[in-house]
């Protein structure tokens, strides 16, 4: 017997179409030892589960401050920027059969540890279906048909996405202005995130396993630890050069995390 699909399938299907908009790829493989070593230190200081996906994430947040283009979102034409760095991140909520956002606010005000430890309240929230907004919207995707979410997705769009109000159980820009997931919790080492039309998002990151690859280091291969990263942009947005100018600061700062705690110069 087919067991029925999660909600969130159920969305997948009443939003994707053909692609409209397009799409700016890009991918990185980066030595991870320094964030090992910085996640591990982190962890130990502060109890907080400080993981890569995390850092990943801070790193191309704290580049997009550097690049604000990539803060923008377009609204009846007209780009329009976001009024508050706050970045989600997906959360595995049913053994890898249900996804749920988890969304930290004013990320530029907040440390690793801290932006970790919001996480970890947000997901525990989602686990035990305490989550109002997440539960609302289940609700609502529950009992309604797909063909009948269809057009309710697309208001979303314009209320939650695009003008910024909260409808449909959900509060305006629910994954705020940076999606981040971690697929290497899966065990997989890359992939490519497929954009949310109704959110809006500008960005979106995907973060793959860590895992050994013979790298060159001072004219030698040698074995190190190896994080793939890849991240998925809006061209109406962005182009090659903002995406090699966010790709140089994530790389300078996933080479010495500890950058990704200065709070009161950003």
């Amino acid at each position: 017997m087919t067991s029925r699909p999660s909600v969130r399938r159920k969305i997948a299907v009443a939003t994707w179409r053909a692609p409209r908009e397009g799409r700016l790829h890009a991918r990185m493989a980066l030595d991870a030892t320094a964030v090992l070593d910085y996640c591990a230190r982190r962890r130990e200081e502060s109890g907080v589960m400080v993981t890569p996906g995390v850092v990943v994430g801070m790193a191309f947040h704290r580049g997009v401050l550097t690049v604000p283009e990539f803060h923008n979102r377009v609204v009846f034409g007209r780009i329009r920027p976001f009024t508050s760095y706050d970045v989600a991140f997906a959360v595995d909520i049913d053994d890898g059969e249900d996804l749920a956002p988890t969304k930290v606010r004013a990320v530029d005000t907040k440390t690793v540890v801290q932006v970790a430890r919001e996480l970890e309240k947000g997901a525990a929230r989602l686990r035990a279906r305490t989550d109002s907004d997440y539960e609302t919207t289940s609700g609502i995707a529950g009992v309604v048909p797909w063909w009948a979410l269809r057009p309710m997705l697309s208001a979303a769009s314009l209320l939650n996405g695009g003008i910024g109000v909260r409808a449909f159980g959900q509060p305006a820009h629910p994954l705020g202005s940076m999606f981040v997931t971690n697929i290497g919790s899966f065990g997989l080492d890359e992939g490519y995130v497929a954009p949310v039309p109704l959110a809006r998002v500008p960005l979106y990151v995907c973060v793959g396993a860590v895992s050994p690859a013979p790298m060159a280091v001072d004219g030698q291969v040698v074995v190190r630890p190896q994080v793939v990263m890849t991240a998925t942009a809006d061209h109406r947005l962005v182009d090659g050069a903002h995406a090699a100018k966010l790709a140089r600061f994530v790389r300078s700062a996933l080479a010495d995390p500890e950058m990704l705690d200065v709070v009161a110069s950003l």
